[in-house]
């Protein structure tokens, strides 16, 4: 059974949440206050839900000093480092996917999967043309019909990142395909994305459980 954490107040809103929905933070040894993405640092942490505007807040109040009723040294880059840190981790997440071979590259091979294979994402470049995403597209509708709207779409990596990600060149699109890595992947992209504030609703993620919507073929 996973661990169950007690739930935390945030020091912006004072609302209580689980652990996973706040950023927790600690002081180093020179009073900077560090993020601590992972829930893993030694020493007293204060919690701040996990939303770039919150973090922002949290530093513009002042609010991380009286939390930790010491002096707290804030880098005033504080937010965007942990909007950095938190693509740098989703690029990590899709490195470990594809090493768990669940990646599928290339317009030919992603449309192949489209039709074939268990799904739980699809993934383009942010410059991907327009064509190129519409083609997949219609492809995932005939399989999926109306429900295409709720099947997560990743389109927030560039070119490079991808090719950084994926050890490889010139990766525009791409599928995730359902086993080992893809659910920690989705939920890096979940938590990214309600970090920075962008749309969450059609993540395609149960948020009881965390696990990505899968799509199934025929037969499955």
């Amino acid at each position: 059974m996973p661990r169950h954490e007690p739930e935390r107040t945030c020091i912006v809103t004072r609302a209580v949440h689980p652990p996973a929905e706040l950023i927790r933070f600690v002081l180093g040894p020179d009073h900077q206050v560090v993020p601590d993405l992972r829930h893993k640092l030694p020493g007293r942490g204060v919690w701040v839900l996990a939303r770039q505007d919150m973090v922002e807040e949290a530093v513009k109040r002042r609010l991380f000093a009286r939390a930790f009723k010491a002096e707290a040294r804030v880098p005033k880059s504080l937010a965007e480092d942990i909007r950095q840190a938190l693509r740098t981790d989703l690029r990590q997440g899709l490195a470990l996917a594809n090493k768990a071979g669940t990646v599928v590259t290339g317009f030919h091979k992603v449309e192949a999967a489209v039709a074939e294979k268990p799904l739980a994402a699809l993934i383009h470049a942010a410059e991907a043309a327009e064509d190129g995403r519409r083609k997949i597209a219609n492809q995932l509708r005939k399989r999926l019909g109306d429900a295409i709207s709720s099947f997560p779409v990743v389109q927030d990596l560039s070119n490079d990142e991808l090719d950084l990600a994926l050890g490889r060149s010139h990766v525009i699109h791409a599928a995730l395909v359902a086993g080992a890595g893809s659910d920690g992947f989705l939920n890096r992209w979940h938590r990214y994305r309600t970090y920075c504030g962008l749309d969450t609703d059609q993540a395609g993620l149960d948020f009881e459980t965390g696990e990505p919507t899968i799509l199934k073929p025929a037969g499955y």
